[in-house]
């Protein structure tokens, strides 16, 4: 029953193939879409005060004794202010940047989702520290 099934769903999307439009229907190439729509400024915002956040929780955890996790923001992290400034500012520049570039190879699926999955990670990394200076 499983390869009849099979065979009939592949031959389905073989008809469905098939099907071709006519010459004169063809739509007009899309335009392109813009980088800077209301959902990636919300979207950059957000993360902007998360990393925000994160660097503040971070230096108070410093602060109290607690050491960074994170092996690659270590070396930044433990030149104080400074140092947190720069290593937030590249993590910061990275995660657009890879959005950025999602956006302008056109896969702007990948590039919601993976600007929300960032998001959703940073604001994992604040609560973590928040639940840790507590």
């Amino acid at each position: 029953m499983k390869y009849l099934l099979s065979l009939f769903l592949l031959s389905v999307a073989m008809q469905a193939q098939s099907f071709t439009a006519s010459s004169s229907a063809l739509p007009d190439a899309p335009s392109q879409q813009l980088f800077w729509t209301v959902d990636n400024k919300v979207n950059i915002s957000i993360l902007a005060g998360f990393v925000a956040a994160d660097a503040i929780t971070t230096q108070r955890g410093l602060n109290q004794g607690l050491r960074e996790v994170n092996p690659v923001m270590r070396p930044f992290v433990t030149r104080g202010a400074a140092g947190e400034a720069a290593g937030s500012a590249l993590g910061f520049g990275a995660g657009v940047g890879v959005v950025y570039l999602l956006h302008r190879s056109h896969h702007y699926k990948a590039e919601r989702t993976t600007m929300r999955m960032i998001v959703a990670g940073e604001g994992g990394f604040v609560a973590n520290n928040i639940i840790a200076i507590r």
